[in-house]
């Protein structure tokens, strides 16, 4: 009985520190872009990744950019209760997340005020890397119900997209290295609070 309720409770106790952990990366993020003037290391990591973009690394990019728009993965999130029965359980959880990332990323741009790199409009967090992080982190978290071999697979792949779609944003000229890792740690955050609520309701 002891044993079961440890088991149990191991996923709750991750889930409690990958939001810690989001929390705190996007805290420290935002303080470090309203004290510095410019975030320490943003433009030397920006400037290299535009220096290794070749065209067809670029191209690719584009597309994989469109993974972390929320005309896309909004109506991907219908997968989420297609493949996965517990996606499908406590589906207002899944689906408030990919409501409330953009309005908290959107909300979290006009407070902060951070101009892009080359625009005026304003791009902290990034809303690509947020909605990306969402989604993904919830594919993450539902995949635990495959087999081990589909679900270190499907992980690994969730994590990648999170990865590269942060990168697209950046070599496409659309935003700074900390806007897209703020965007990450802001999403992670939230999906992580979406999986505990559904762990609640189970």
């Amino acid at each position: 009985m002891v044993a079961a309720v440890a088991l149990s409770s191991r996923p709750r106790n991750s889930l409690f520190w990958v939001m810690l952990a989001g929390a705190a990366g996007f805290l420290v993020l935002t303080l470090a872009v309203i004290v510095f003037p410019s975030v320490p290391g943003d433009t030397t990591v920006r400037e290299w990744l535009l220096g290794i973009a070749t065209p067809p690394m670029v191209r690719t990019l584009k597309v994989i950019n469109e993974a972390g728009s929320w005309k896309v993965l909004l109506p991907a999130s219908l997968l989420l209760f297609v493949a996965f029965p517990r996606g499908r359980r406590r589906w207002w959880v899944w689906g408030g997340l990919m409501v409330a990332a953009p309005i908290a990323e959107g909300l979290l741009k006009i407070l902060i005020g951070r101009p892009r790199p080359e625009e005026l409009s304003m791009g902290f967090p990034s809303g690509h890397a947020t909605a990306a992080a969402a989604f993904f982190g919830a594919l993450f978290y539902l995949a635990a119900t495959f087999t081990p071999l589909a679900r270190r697979l499907v992980r690994a792949g969730a994590v990648l997209m999170i990865v590269l779609v942060a990168l697209a944003r950046v070599i496409l000229r659309a935003h700074w290295p900390a806007d897209t890792l703020a965007g990450i740690a802001l999403g992670l955050t939230l999906a992580s609070i979406a999986a505990m609520l559904a762990e609640r309701e189970e």
